[in-house]
């Protein structure tokens, strides 16, 4: 039973402290200012990257092109498609000027596909204000111009929006949505506003908004050439180099599709997890973080329950009956009030952002999935088979012949 108890009070803590934390931050992550027709907004240069973007880049592009209150160009890299990517712009830019498509240089030996054409786009870009959108985000009107405010409002000078998420598959109903969660349950918003530290650096690498003045001192994409996670490692790189970064909720602004299959979500979260939670010296930490504060005070719930509910006892020994018979009430309020915190700043999510309910009602399998890709990343890095995609491997695996 003092086992039990012990436990009991680990999951309590281990699920206390990130709805804490989510409870606080759930005030702090907003949306950017509304417009504000007296302040003037400066042009900003919107760089695409797009590899077999077909099925998305249409929208993309159109949805930028009908922005309201800015000026802007759209430029597309068409980082060796094989799709119908360039092709499908072509015909866009026939009808709008502010809209071109380059074709990507060769890829260089020791940079990833995205941080390469996002390098070779900043150098392409005419205006001082640079946009990296990825190529399945669709804007909202007024998307560019709010987040412009943002970016001058509060003196950041690198600041990301996270979109709607959007789902299809299972796992996508499941994983994706756990952006958003563990961005505000273990992020700590206020931290990352008053203080520089790199660790307190994080993004969503689908909508970056930034200063050509900074990007440049930073050194652009080629500060994090080798990441296929930028959304981490660009908001780290300016903190470095000594500038202030921040988030924002773009709900209401900006919808993405990540992927369209249950093996995409898979290996799409297995190809970040290496620089993220599967990075060596954190995977230990969130396995332990996550699995005693997500899955184990239901699993506790669940037993504790189970065993009074058919009369088993834990012990032969009389006096080891009783304690457990006037602790068990305990023991159930403190794994009741457990499973409330892992399960409300999810559902909490679910609601705010517009996500399937799915992923609330099943929250710990959600979180066990989350953890076996993290865990699969592991291996595969150890078995020296690490994630590809879009037919790259991560660039400190890759030999010159396999670059190009």
């Amino acid at each position: 039973m003092m086992t039990l108890l012990a436990l009991t009070w680990v999951g309590l803590v281990c699920a206390a402290v990130p709805a804490l934390l989510y409870l606080q931050n759930a005030f702090l992550f907003r949306a950017p200012p509304v417009i504000d027709n007296t302040v003037p907004l400066t042009p900003i240069s919107i760089l695409i990257p797009a590899r077999n973007e077909e099925l998305g880049i249409e929208a993309c592009v159109r949805s930028v092109l009908a922005s309201q209150y800015i000026e802007l160009e759209v430029i597309v890299l068409d980082d060796a498609s094989t799709d119908r990517t360039a092709e499908i712009v072509r015909a866009i830019a026939t009808t709008d000027a502010r809209v071109r498509v380059e074709a990507a240089p060769p890829l260089l030996d020791g940079w990833s596909g995205k941080q390469h054409a996002c390098f070779v786009l900043s150098k392409l870009a005419s205006f001082d204000t640079l946009t990296f959108l990825d190529a399945d985000v669709r804007l909202s009107p007024d998307a560019l111009a709010r987040m412009s405010l943002f970016l001058r409002a509060n003196g950041a000078d690198l600041v990301s929006g996270f979109p709607k998420q959007e789902t299809g598959t299972l796992l996508e109903k499941l994983l994706i949505p756990l952006i958003n969660w563990l961005l505000l349950c273990f992020l700590p918003l206020w931290g990352m506003r008053h203080f520089r530290w790199p660790a307190f650096g994080a993004g969503c690498g689908q909508w970056f908004m930034t200063t050509r003045a900074a990007y440049e001192k930073v050194g652009g994409h080629a500060a994090v050439k080798t990441s296929f996670h930028d959304g981490l490692t660009l908001p780290r790189a300016y903190r470095k180099a000594g500038f202030w970064t921040d988030v924002c909720d773009a709900t209401d602004l900006a919808a993405c599709r990540m992927y369209r299959s249950a093996s995409g979500v898979w290996f799409g979260l297995a190809k970040n997890a290496r620089e993220g939670m599967a990075a060596t010296g954190q995977i230990g930490f969130w396995t332990v973080v996550l699995l005693c504060g997500q899955v184990l005070p239901v699993l506790l719930l669940v037993l504790v329950v189970a065993t009074a509910a058919c009369d088993v006892e834990f012990g032969y020994d009389p006096l080891g009956r009783a304690i457990e018979r006037t602790t068990r009430p305990f023991v159930l309020t403190l794994l009741g009030a457990a499973c409330l915190l892992s399960l409300l700043p999810r559902l909490h999510t679910a609601v705010r952002f517009r996500q399937s309910w799915l992923g609330w009602l099943i929250h710990p399998v959600a979180i066990v999935l989350l953890l076996a890709v993290q865990w699969y990343a592991v291996f595969r890095a150890l078995a020296g088979k690490p994630v590809a995609w879009k037919g790259r491997t991560h660039p400190a695996n890759l030999t010159s012949r396999e670059a190009k």
